[in-house]
């Protein structure tokens, strides 16, 4: 991982020209719906669904290519949170959708690690 050291949390690497960085740092305004001390969820400022989640590590881990061995309990985590958060929004029942973009070809658009949940809607596959 490149970047700086949180201040706050010398075990954390932030990058400052990253967006979502940005956001856990608190300098750019996003409607949070779940807040922890690894993982942060907000909403997508251009959903795709009714419900659209963004849950993201609080290091910046720029996507799941870039995992080391060690993070299977952070990545295992974002999951767990995904679940969480489905519940809460009142999709669990009736299914939603959790994906990840690696890469240009894969969709990716910022270089930040980061689940999308999505429901309230009814899904076609394959997605794109």
């Amino acid at each position: 991982m490149a970047g700086e050291r949180d201040p706050t949390m010398p075990d954390r690497v932030i990058e400052p020209g990253c967006l979502f960085c940005r956001i856990v740092a608190g300098e750019i305004p996003a409607t949070v719906v779940h807040d922890e001390a690894d993982v942060l969820a907000f909403r997508d400022i251009s959903p795709q669904s009714p419900t659209h989640v963004l849950i993201i590590p609080k290091a910046h881990i720029a996507s799941v290519a870039t995992l080391e061995d060690g993070s299977e309990a952070l990545a295992g985590r974002l999951m767990v949170v995904a679940a969480r958060i489905a519940e809460a929004e009142g999709i669990a029942e009736r299914g939603y959708r959790v994906a990840t973009n690696v890469g240009t070809w894969g969709g990716q658009s910022v270089d930040h690690l980061h689940l999308h949940l999505m429901g309230g809607r009814s899904f076609s596959w394959p997605p794109g």
